[in-house]
């Protein structure tokens, strides 16, 4: 059965004499910063056994990354850390930081959150699966690059020697994140630790990923640590589960009963805030509205040194005001290219967009008024030395006509308070802002020229569960008050379910079913759409 933790007992999970491969005790990690104290870590125990799968779930800023970057020892200057953590029998803290950088870079392989950002643009893929052997000198060096191309076909990727000469940009999303994999395998360590190594990936991408990873433990005799805020990945993949909240472990135990429940009201909360369980009823198909947007027959192609790629292959669909609909299918499959057609953003080489029967021209004042976009990041689509409220006003000075800056500072606290944020917050810095307040700040900028069309780019698959069911309602409210069109691109099949009437399913350019949600996710026609379905990790039956 699960535990609620008594922070005085052993850590979580420790079997009775048999010393874990990684022992944490009493960690507390304090941030100091401009005279101001956050404690991000209270006081928490674990250990993971040798050959053990666990995961860490929490809400944002719940402390998950923290545990893991207080064992990698990348918290920074600005933090403050107290306790005790041992990898393989040794106290880190004892160590010098050259044999920390050798313990910790042998023992532990370490797999990021975003590919994007964590791999150099200016290395070729190779090199950066080579660069641990090299850093800590292991093998005789003209093995090296042979131990490198095993690594990347241990990952998944079959052709080792053609995806290793290429640079990171001609890589896909899954393709990076296996990369990541390689690079934090090819010293084959003891203990692997995955930070979120699937929340930006659709959902076959994903399956192969941890498809993958559970492999990798299995064959090579790994310990794995993921911290995930997706349950149904931790239910489905680990053995046992840790669950922090406000910086403690409240809750642990074996995953899939923690996870049917749970005994603490942090786990209960998580556990309810999972798609398909939320206490809201998907939305109805509502009576047709006027035609907002419509596209027909868009075709986009790309030459690149490898051929030609085709993003988009006849397209169609249409929008109705007041209607959510959903555009569904993997990495690849031109969902994203399809929004950028319909922002103005890029121009089919055939086909045609239309917004309130007017052709889309890219330079259009008026058209930038009735179509708005919600990115993926919110944190890169605000300016980091702006405040948030200067940002939510940015389309106010350039499309708004002309407000008084006490008229933007009044409109903007309007905004903000209509998205279920404290108008105070305009003052702040993007940087203070938590991922889930920015994203509503983000869907505040976008109303603030009172657009027809909200497009939102995957805009909610980073975000934690609990925030992520605040911003699908909060969209569910406007499409519904507001008489708004939302085009909501996705891979997320669960929110499209909640959110979205009708869906448009695409793969390879080519839309290749559409219709009601319910419909078409509970009986799809097309194999394809099957595959999507059945990908989905599974949480288990509530107890």
């Amino acid at each position: 059965m699960s535990t609620q933790i008594d922070q005085a007992t052993a850590p979580g999970g420790s079997s009775p004499g048999r010393a874990p491969l990684l022992e944490v005790r009493g960690l507390a990690v304090t941030y100091r910063r401009r005279g101001r104290s956050t404690t991000a870590v209270r006081g928490v125990d674990l250990a993971v056994e040798r050959g053990e799968a666990v995961s860490l779930v929490g809400a944002s800023g719940s402390g998950k990354s923290t545990v893991v970057r207080a064992a990698l020892g990348l918290l920074g200057r600005q933090a403050e850390v107290q306790g005790s953590i041992r990898l393989a029998g040794r106290e880190l803290s004892a160590l010098s930081p050259a044999q920390r950088r050798r313990l910790v870079g042998t023992t532990i392989g370490y797999v990021p959150q975003d590919p994007g950002s964590s791999l150099d643009p200016l290395r070729r893929v190779l090199d950066q699966v080579r660069e641990p052997l090299d850093v800590h000198g292991l093998g005789e060096p003209g093995r090296r690059e042979g131990r490198a191309l095993q690594a990347l076909r241990d990952a998944g990727l079959g052709d080792a020697e053609a995806i290793g000469r290429r640079w990171p940009h001609q890589l896909s999303g899954g393709q990076r994140q296996r990369v990541l994999i390689a690079a934090a395998i090819v010293t084959r360590p003891a203990l692997l630790l995955a930070d979120e190594p699937t929340s930006a990936l659709d959902v076959t991408v994903q399956r192969g990923i941890l498809d993958r990873l559970q492999t990798l433990v299995a064959e090579q005799d790994m310990s794995m640590v993921v911290v995930t805020h997706d349950l149904a990945v931790a239910a489905s993949r680990t053995e046992r589960v840790h669950v922090l909240h406000e910086g403690a472990l409240v809750e642990s135990g074996p995953s899939r009963v923690v996870l049917s429940g749970g005994e603490h009201p942090a786990t209960r909360a998580l556990v309810e805030s999972v798609p398909g369980r939320r206490a809201r009823a998907p939305r109805a198909l509502a009576a047709p509205g006027p035609v907002v947007v419509q596209a027909t027959g868009l075709t986009k192609e790309y030459r690149q040194d490898r051929g030609t790629v085709h993003a988009l292959r006849g397209v169609g669909l249409e929008l109705r005001a007041g209607e959510a609909l959903g555009v569904l299918g993997e990495s690849g499959s031109g969902k994203t290219t399809v929004a950028r057609a319909v922002l103005g953003l890029v121009e089919p080489d055939a086909g045609r967009v239309r917004v309130d029967g007017e052709e889309v021209a890219r330079r259009h004042r008026e058209f930038r008024r009735t179509v708005q976009p919600v990115f993926q990041n919110p944190h890169t689509s605000f300016d980091p030395s702006r405040t948030v409220g200067w940002s939510v006003a940015e389309p106010l000075r350039a499309l708004g006509g002309r407000l008084s800056r006490r008229g933007q500072k009044e409109r903007v606290a309007e905004l903000l308070g209509e998205v279920g944020l404290d108008p105070e917050l305009a003052g702040r810095l993007p940087a203070e802002l938590s991922g889930g307040q920015l994203q509503r700040a983000a869907i505040a900028r976008a109303l603030s020229v009172e657009p027809r069309v909200l497009l939102c780019d995957e805009a909610v698959s980073a975000l934690d569960l609990a925030v992520q069911g605040q911003v699908v309602d909060l969209l569910a409210r406007l499409c519904a008050e507001r008489d708004l069109a939302l085009l909501f691109i996705t891979h997320d099949v669960a929110v499209v379910r909640e959110l979205c009437e009708r869906v448009v399913v695409m793969r390879e350019g080519l839309v290749v079913e559409e219709g009601p949600t319910a419909e078409v996710l509970d009986r799809p026609r097309e194999p394809y759409t099957r595959q999507l379905v059945d990908a989905v990790p599974v949480m288990p039956a509530a107890v």
